[in-house]
């Protein structure tokens, strides 16, 4: 084991929630969020208003979130982009989430096809979806019974995401525009 990674503190949650600026805690190792960028946050609100449209008069019981803690235990806190979640949300997500997009950037690309991926791999999250906004393209996994699949590699191509009791389409090619 590396020395550095043996002696890095661990946090919990206790001290997350008194930290300042942007965090995620991950199996007590604590990550510093970057400001997004212009490009960023329109993809984010794009995602968001479209799903939350498909999600509208077809799935009674799931809502589109952005940027809200999901706590998974103790010593993790993670802050999805976009999500879909069909349970009941107050101020924090607690249970798995249905669908999570992550907006990929050059400073979160790492995290977030290697580390994220099999956090929310190991968690039973149903659709794991990387967004490119540079690339205009996006990677969408699917959990099949443990592992992630790739399923689809969108462009301008519209993706029908299987929930727990309904279908929602996302065209991307709209993200995009």
């Amino acid at each position: 084991m590396n020395l550095a990674i043996k002696y890095l503190p661990k946090y919990t949650i206790k001290d997350y929630e008194n930290w300042e600026g942007e965090w995620e805690l991950i199996e007590g190792i604590a990550y510093a969020l970057a400001s997004p960028s212009f490009k960023h946050q329109r993809v984010v609100g794009k995602l968001f208003r479209f799903l939350d449209e498909a999600i509208e008069g077809r799935c009674e019981s799931c809502v589109a979130g952005i940027d809200t803690d999901y706590i998974i235990d103790n010593h993790t806190v993670v802050r999805p982009d976009v999500y879909i979640i069909c349970e009941k949300v107050k101020n924090k997500i607690l249970k798995p989430p249905q669908i999570i997009f992550e907006v990929v950037s050059e400073s979160t690309g790492e995290k977030d096809e290697g580390l994220k991926k099999e956090l929310y791999e190991r968690e039973g999250i149903k659709y794991y979806v990387l967004v490119y906004p540079e690339l205009k393209k996006a990677r969408i996994f699917k959990l099949e019974g443990r592992k992630y699949l790739k399923v689809f590699e969108a462009v301008e191509d519209t993706y029908t995401f299987e929930l727990e009791n309904c279908k929602i389409s996302l065209d991307f090619s709209k993200v995009w525009s």
